[in-house]
């Protein structure tokens, strides 16, 4: 296994390539085992040049609600009363410990975005 660390541009490319050739590799054989090392290292290479932003708390839950169909009725046993669900939606409230950790367990949103500073509506 000739596998060397992913250091520019074109070395990012050509690794991307060689995924894509042993995407059908079997978990266990040689093959398998070099796409596992060659995607750990496209990881890396990803998270220092193409780091991601955590998306705005409030944009996470409507994304989650537009995606799995919810209402802001849906919403209630994770933040409160419906008027609640709407201050909190229109920026009016933050997010309390207690509804990020509710939000986290019932969406599936991650934490990390949830006690992220809301950014001001555009």
């Amino acid at each position: 296994m000739n596998i060397k660390p992913i250091r520019t541009e074109t070395d990012y490319y050509t690794t991307l390539k060689e995924i894509e050739s042993l995407m059908m590799a079997e978990l266990d054989s040689p093959e398998g085992e070099k796409l596992d090392v060659l995607v750990t290292l496209v990881e890396s290479y990803e998270a220092k040049h193409f780091p991601l932003d955590l998306p705005d708390p409030v944009e996470a839950i409507k994304f989650e609600m537009e995606r799995k169909g919810l209402t802001a009725k849906d919403l209630e046993p994770m933040i409160g009363k419906r008027n609640r669900v709407y201050e909190i939606l229109n920026r009016k409230r933050p997010l309390t410990l207690k509804m990020i950790w509710r939000l986290h367990e019932g969406l599936g949103i991650p934490a990390e975005s949830l006690i992220k500073p809301p950014q001001a509506q555009v």
